[in-house]
């Protein structure tokens, strides 16, 4: 059975920090690339950040670049988003989902490129 478990959500002051975790299961987890999205509560879905565990390249929305780190420990089918120096528009549930991209064009923001999604967890950052 295909799992996303996602964790570390929480409640934060402007400028703090949170982990998100996001474990995997069910799936080879090399093959596919992780992502974060959000999704604020009236608004769409947007991406946040996606690697490719195989070989680490990263992306970031324009909004969270230098601020958010993205991760993965491939030995524990794991992906982290570090997210420093928040602010009250990052406010939102966060999801992490996956991708088979390995040999095709992928777009990492485009939701239908994901087969699988977590149920989300949510973060708050207090003004």
């Amino acid at each position: 059975e295909v799992q996303l478990v996602e964790s570390g959500g929480g409640l934060v002051h402007t400028g703090g920090s949170l982990r998100l975790s996001c474990a995997a299961s069910g799936f080879t987890f090399d093959d596919y690339a992780i992502a974060w999205f959000r999704q604020a509560p009236g608004k769409e879905r947007e991406g946040v950040s996606c690697i490719s565990t195989s070989d680490g390249n990263t992306h970031y929305a324009g909004s969270v670049k230098g601020r958010f780190t993205v991760s993965s420990d491939n030995a524990e089918n794991t992906v982290y988003l570090q997210m420093d120096t928040l602010k009250p528009e990052d406010t939102a549930d966060y999801y992490c989902a996956a991708a088979y991209y390995l040999g095709k064009y992928f777009n990492p923001w485009d939701e239908y490129e994901y087969d699988y999604w977590g149920r989300g967890t949510q973060v708050t950052v207090s003004a």
